[in-house]
C-alpha cells in the first residue's frame, strides 16, 4: 500500500502559503520587467495579486472561491468588514485590475503583446497591495 497523501493543509499554513507565492510571482514579476519581458511580467503581476487576494478570503472566510476574476475576489472581500481599507485601494485601481484580468485571459487565449508602461503599471499595482497587506 502506498504512502497517504494529506492534501489539507490547517488554514493558517494554506494562508502562509498562498502569501508566499505571491510575493515570488510578484519577485518574478521585477525580474521579467528588468528585462524587458513586459507579458511575462504582466501576467506573474496578475497571479501575485490574485494570489494574495485568495489568502485573505481563506483567512477571513475559511475557503475562496476557485476563480481567476479579480474582479470577483474584491467583491467578495468588499463583504467583510475589516477590510474595507483594502477594498478602498483597490476600487481606486479598477483600471488597472481590468488590465489585470485582461493579460490573465489575453495569456491564455489571444495573441496580445504588453507595453514597458503596462508591465509596469500591473508591478507597481501589485506591489502596493501587498506592500499594504504586510506581505512585503
Amino acid at each position: 500500500m502506498g504512502k497517504e497523501h494529506h492534501y489539507n493543509v490547517p488554514h493558517a499554513e494554506e494562508v502562509a502559503l498562498l502569501r508566499s507565492r505571491a510575493k515570488s510571482f510578484l519577485a518574478r514579476a521585477e525580474d521579467s520587467l528588468a528585462e524587458g519581458d513586459y507579458d511575462i511580467a504582466s501576467f506573474l503581476a496578475e497571479q501575485s495579486l490574485q494570489l494574495y487576494l485568495k489568502s485573505i478570503l481563506l483567512e477571513e472566510l475559511g475557503d475562496f472561491p476557485r476563480t481567476h476574476s479579480i474582479s470577483f475576489l474584491i467583491q467578495q472581500i468588499r463583504k467583510i468588514p475589516n477590510r474595507q481599507q483594502l477594498t478602498v485601494l483597490l476600487e481606486k485601481r479598477s483600471d488597472i485590475i481590468r488590465l489585470m484580468e485582461d493579460v490573465y485571459i489575453a495569456s491564455r487565449y489571444l495573441p496580445r503583446r504588453y507595453s514597458e508602461e503596462d508591465a509596469r503599471l500591473l508591478v507597481n499595482a501589485a506591489k502596493e497591495v501587498l506592500r499594504f497587506g504586510m506581505v512585503l
